[in-house]
């Protein structure tokens, strides 16, 4: 796996981004931020599921003064998502702990000297948030919605913030497919050590969000490219954190529970498999230890796997084995397996921690 990429380690609330901290999970609630409630209940929700710092709209100044009530009702970072209304950045910065612009949506240059301002004043890192639906007018009539354009645009208003003796910076590059998305990222990251937040933008519904954000998202991690990340889903808050957090592991960017290995359906399975994985699944996924676990239907590649799992089943025709560490531990018959997996998975992560 290619090293990580060194970069410069900013502070959202107590969350660190970039340097040597874990890559963080980001997601956004879907509520009026005027609505306070509504708000507060989302954001906890996304703690509650294993995010790191969450972004809220701010459409009016409605939604900027609720601010500073929801931020005193919750335990995660907030991040204020500002476009068009400069001012609505001035009074957010008052509350938050991060101000995310679209510099093609703020406009006139003079408005974005006032946020640098307010963020430089009360010590809040800025993200520039770089789309190729949005780019400024003399990008968009140079290159087009490209990701040429998108990196002319990042580089034009990187450097405007360092002019201000303004660095606490991170940088996202976001388009719609996963071309563009990545070709931005990548031309982008040799030029500056600002920590990257990634994401493929209005992804679509879970299933196209979850593929195209894997593919991108996870030849980013490959490449050691990304410090924080979101996986945009039309669709529920928790499901977003499931698949970021899922990309992070299968990337081998974060090791963290269970790498559950099993075999495709055919017609070889002497086994109720896709039970026996599911329920598996649910039983183990309190267990942050890592470790990898194999479940499989049959005998022509149960062995080989089981001998390189750390807990395996190997089924056969009603009966089957477990395997710890590519020893055979027990032959049980079908329905006494998962539970003599899940004991075993168990007392290996104790005796891991």
């Amino acid at each position: 796996m290619t090293k990580r990429y060194p970069t410069k380690k900013i502070f959202v609330g107590n969350v660190a981004v970039g340097g040597d901290a874990p890559i963080s999970v980001q997601s956004m609630t879907y509520s009026k931020t005027s609505d306070i409630e509504a708000t507060i209940e989302q954001i906890n929700r996304l703690h509650f599921a294993g995010c790191d710092i969450a972004r809220v709209a701010v459409p009016n100044m409605q939604a900027a003064v609720a601010l500073q009530e929801i931020k005193k009702r919750i335990s995660i970072p907030l991040v204020a998502d500002i476009h068009f209304n400069y001012k609505l950045a001035l009074e957010a910065s008052k509350w938050v702990d991060c101000i995310r612009i679209n510099p093609g949506n703020i406009g006139e240059k003079g408005r974005v000297k006032e946020i640098v301002k307010a963020c430089k004043d009360r010590g809040l890192p800025i993200r520039i948030g770089v789309n190729s639906g949005s780019l400024e007018n003399e990008f968009e009539d140079r290159y087009g919605a490209t990701a040429k354009g998108m990196v002319a645009s990042a580089e034009y208003n990187i450097k405007f913030l360092e002019d201000l003796d303004f660095t606490d910076i991170k940088i996202s590059l976001k388009a719609s497919d996963v071309e563009r998305t990545v070709e931005a990222y990548k031309t982008l990251r040799p030029k500056n050590n600002y920590p990257f937040h990634l994401g493929v933008t209005e992804a679509g519904t879970i299933f196209h969000a979850t593929v195209k954000s894997a593919i991108g998202l996870g030849t980013l991690l490959l490449d050691g490219i990304g410090d924080t990340m979101r996986v945009s889903i039309t669709g529920e808050l928790e499901e977003e954190i499931k698949v970021a957090k899922a990309i992070l592991k299968d990337s081998g960017r974060v090791q963290e529970g269970l790498n559950i290995i099993s075999c495709p359906t055919c017609g070889r399975i002497e086994a109720d498999l896709v039970s026996a994985v599911a329920e598996v699944e649910e039983r183990t996924k309190h267990i942050k230890t890592p470790m990898n676990v194999s479940v499989m239907g049959c005998v022509v590649n149960a062995i080989g796997e089981a001998k390189h799992a750390d807990i395996a089943i190997a089924y056969g025709k009603g009966t089957g084995l477990i395997m710890v560490q590519g020893e055979v531990v027990a032959k049980l018959p079908e329905k006494q397996l998962v539970d003599r997996f899940v004991a075993e998975v168990e007392a290996f992560a104790t005796k891991q921690s």
